[in-house]
């Protein structure tokens, strides 16, 4: 029998980006647990749907939303607010992975792409997000990056930079915000199976298996279970913070 530690979210409100699906929807499921109300924004209209369903809770509200559009994601934020009266928990879980292949052969507007939604993104969410938080001195950020960002994968430049790059923002926003009641924290998984690796070559799978001392990938109600505490009020004194979650991957 498995023993979940639970956290209480009653009376807290959380957005999801990229909560249609994979890690985002599992990270969603944990919140609702908890008695979080929880707002999934995603860009198909469809997996929003059914996403809203299979949670099978009156506590999910669904945006769609371009998270690399600013108009796009004020206007969910705006509508998210007036619906749920604030946002406590921000999890920016939305991410490409992009084509594998070398830097010189990287096409640039491939790697503009997968720019504009793994760091143009979770830039735009919290600055739309943030306002809000800071009017009600509470908030949990939460910013899905990747052992990626600390290693940097061979053939996945582009996924590298910008998950590095969303390290070096939790590092920024956490400090910016260090007196407030708000933290902004960040974690770093190695592979999870998700939909996401319909986007990955089979050889860049074996490779990212091949790293991980565990022998296996990350499953995402593991992955959920650590968001959870990082958007629970227990998690009071960390803030601009990385934590590894990587079957002993990570070596920092």
């Amino acid at each position: 029998m498995t023993v979940r530690n639970n956290y209480d979210f009653s009376g807290r409100h959380a957005v999801i980006t990229g909560g249609a699906a994979g890690i985002g929807l599992a990270i969603a499921a944990r919140l609702t647990e908890g008695g979080a109300g929880v707002t999934l924004w995603d860009r198909d209209p469809q997996a929003l749907a059914k996403a809203q369903a299979d949670l099978g809770s009156q506590s999910i509200r669904i945006e769609q939303v371009d998270v690399g559009d600013e108009a796009s994601v004020q206007s969910a934020a705006d509508a998210t607010v007036k619906a749920a009266g604030a946002v406590d928990i921000l999890v920016n879980s939305a991410g490409i992975t992009g084509p594998n292949t070398s830097v010189w052969e990287y096409p640039p507007a491939e790697w503009d792409r997968v720019m504009r939604v793994n760091l143009r993104g979770p830039f735009l969410c919290c600055r739309a997000i943030v306002p809000h938080m800071r009017a009600n001195d509470y908030g949990r950020i939460v910013n899905i990056a990747s052992v990626a960002g600390k290693e940097g994968n061979p053939n996945a430049s582009a996924y590298s930079a910008s998950k590095a790059a969303v390290i070096a923002l939790t590092k920024s926003l956490g400090k910016e915000l260090a007196q407030t009641g708000i933290t902004v924290n960040c974690i770093t998984p190695a592979a999870v199976r998700t939909a996401i690796f319909d986007q990955m070559t089979q050889e860049h799978i074996d490779y990212m298996l091949s790293k991980i001392p565990m022998n296996r990938f990350g499953k995402t109600e593991e992955i959920a279970a650590l968001v959870a505490w990082l958007c629970s009020e227990d998690c009071s004194f960390s803030t601009g913070a990385t934590f590894d979650i990587s079957g002993g991957r990570a070596t920092y």
